[in-house]
């Protein structure tokens, strides 16, 4: 069983932002070698370089430019539009409190010398990878290293204080997503970090139960962020992501981790779903308004942490129209209902399985000049995704080309929704 984070604190904003709107490294063991290359790209398949991630832009709060992370069938990605509602709806509505309305965690400029939202940004392969320290939760997160650059913005930047610190990365080259909670940049290009967790977003990847990710959940947080570039496109295509100041300690999938704050059984579970009735009248509101209303009563919105009430997430931008945003307090809780929840885990029912074999991991040769490429390979079964480190990171196929610059012991991370698995090599560099 893992450690259950208490969750983070409920947001800062939640009543200085109301009062605003309502006036106005390197990696270890020699580094990453210029000539290192990888073949394939972490487990479940797919493509890499070439994949569906081209075509998003690069930089700090890029355009996707209509790529959706993660497959179709993908929880972030389902239309709930037609799914059940939960016999326990009522309830839970009743238990958030029905009067609560909705309100945007994001927006534009800064308030108090920070900005409003969960920022996010694309590189690219000229991004090289850098070691991540763990000061928190090591033992259930992607042990890197990652592509995260040194100039990255926290949450909250420039000034992100003692908040949660996400960082959110997405590489459109391996099309991979790395998330860091209470992240801190270092002077040698590391970053220190309380979790992180790495994301194949071309493939539905599972965390193993009971591990937390930079989110409370379990969860990736980019794809339930609202962005200005799908609103302004005129279609939010997945879940949001919201929290809520009480959770139990239940999961429902595809969350993998709770971070209880009451025992009464009717609070709601870490990845619960609210949908926003098809009856509510949506058409009083902005083009901009309607686009977020219109995601919530198709995909819904994903409980992801212990927050303020009925908190939707986005990202930070500042062609976002904060007063406009502000009218979304006008959809209270009682317009939304449950999404069937089945199953429901606890600790009585958390699902037990094989984590991941490996059966071989090798290198090729395994004694070498500086700067002598080697081949990394590996056979295994039952892995959704892989990382090695130090030095590659997560990684795709089978196999994967290295350039050590000094004597290095490689390890092979295979994980799956059971749990992870690995294996080591070491090079010998003469």
């Amino acid at each position: 069983m893992g450690i259950f984070r208490l969750g983070m604190k409920p947001s800062r904003l939640a009543t200085l932002f109301l009062a605003v709107l309502l006036s106005w490294v390197l990696a270890g063991c020699g580094g990453v070698s210029s000539g290192q290359s990888q073949s394939g790209g972490g487990g479940g398949g797919g493509g890499s370089q070439n994949g569906p991630c081209n075509v998003v832009s690069t930089g700090q709060g890029a355009s996707l430019n209509g790529f959706r992370p993660f497959p179709a069938d993908n929880a972030w990605n389902q239309d709930v539009s037609g799914a059940p509602v939960d016999p326990n709806s009522d309830a839970i509505i009743n238990f958030i409190g029905p009067s609560i309305g909705l309100h945007p965690d994001f927006g534009a400029g800064l308030y108090v010398g920070s900005s409003m939202g969960i920022p996010y940004s694309v590189v690219g392969a000229a991004q090289s990878p850098v070691s991540i320290n763990f000061t928190a939760y090591g033992d259930e997160s992607d042990p890197g290293p990652m592509p995260i650059p040194a100039n990255a913005q926290i949450e909250g930047y420039p000034n992100p204080g003692n908040g949660d610190r996400h960082v959110l990365v997405l590489d459109n080259s391996g099309c991979f997503l790395y998330e860091l909670y209470s992240a801190s940049a270092n002077n040698d290009g590391s970053w220190n970090a309380g979790s992180a967790a790495v994301w194949d977003m071309e493939n539905d990847e599972q965390r193993p139960w009971t591990w937390t990710s930079a989110d409370a959940a379990g969860l990736p947080i980019f794809p339930g962020l609202v962005r200005y570039d799908e609103v302004a496109n005129g279609k939010i295509q997945h879940a949001i992501r919201f929290t809520l100041p009480q959770s139990q300690a239940a999961m429902v999938p595809p969350a993998s981790h709770w971070a209880a704050t009451s025992s009464n059984p009717i609070a709601p579970p870490m990845g619960m779903n609210l949908r926003l009735k098809a009856s509510y009248d949506i058409s009083g509101f902005s083009a901009n308004v309607q686009v977020i209303l219109t995601a919530l009563k198709k995909y819904g919105m994903i409980m992801a942490d212990n927050g303020s009430a009925m908190y939707l997430s986005g990202a930070p931008d500042d062609r976002w129209d904060n007063n406009d945003l502000h009218n979304l307090s006008q959809v209270p809780a009682s317009a939304f209902e449950v999404v069937q929840m089945n199953p429901i885990y606890t600790a009585a029912n958390v699902p037990q399985g094989a984590a991941p074999s490996i059966s071989s991991f090798t290198a090729s040769p395994t004694s070498v000049s500086s700067g002598t490429q080697v081949t990394l390979s590996w056979q295994a079964s039952g892995a959704s995704y892989y990382v090695i480190s130090p030095q590659i990171g997560a990684v795709r196929g089978s196999s994967v080309t290295v350039t050590p610059t000094q004597t290095t012991t490689y390890t092979l991370y295979a994980t799956n929704q059971y749990g992870r698995t690995q294996a080591s090599v070491t090079v010998t560099v003469q």
